[in-house]
């Protein structure tokens, strides 16, 4: 077997395993850490690709930011066991009954898919470029980059007045 092969078994291996013991995990701090881990996989994934740009950008953004919104939000809402709300039986046998129907489903999509047969029509610029990446991002792509900051800076003004405590009066 190839090198490839052997590491993209050994990512998937993590990413499946990590990404259970997500769901499975009891403490909510643990599956943080398999979250941040199964994000490290993934970008693993990007650069097999021969993606590095999307890999990097992946790990600062999903390891680093949005990890990082978790744990604080995790510990900000201090869980306690006693007063978890315990979900009725029905709930549960309905989330399990659609989570295998949604496995049948994507199953038979895998299954019935068939590859594009096909030229490919190349315009032989490398997107993978970080400088051609920039120039088409800053030169094309302007007005909806300008407007995905100004999204996003609004969110983070909302964000810190939501969680602005009020001054109560002693």
């Amino acid at each position: 077997m190839s090198t490839i092969l052997i590491i993209f078994c050994v990512l998937a291996a993590v990413t499946i395993a990590t990404a259970f013991l997500t769901i499975f995990s009891r403490n909510p701090i643990h599956s943080a850490l398999y979250l941040v881990i199964c994000f490290f996989s993934i970008a693993g994934h990007y650069l097999l690709l021969n993606s590095q740009f999307l890999a990097i950008v992946h790990i600062i953004v999903y390891s680093g930011a949005i990890m990082i919104l978790f744990l604080f939000t995790i510990m900000l809402m201090n869980l306690n066991k006693e007063n978890e709300v315990h979900k009725p039986r029905i709930t549960r046998l309905g989330a399990i009954v659609s989570f295998c129907l949604i496995c049948i489903v994507l199953i038979l999509v895998f299954i019935n898919s068939k590859p594009i047969v096909g030229e490919y029509i190349t315009t032989g610029e490398d997107y993978q470029s970080i400088k051609v990446l920039g120039k088409v991002l800053l030169n094309e792509y302007m007005v909806p980059f300008e407007f995905a900051s100004i999204l996003l800076l609004v969110a983070m003004i909302g964000t810190v007045l939501l969680s602005k405590k009020e001054k109560t009066e002693k």
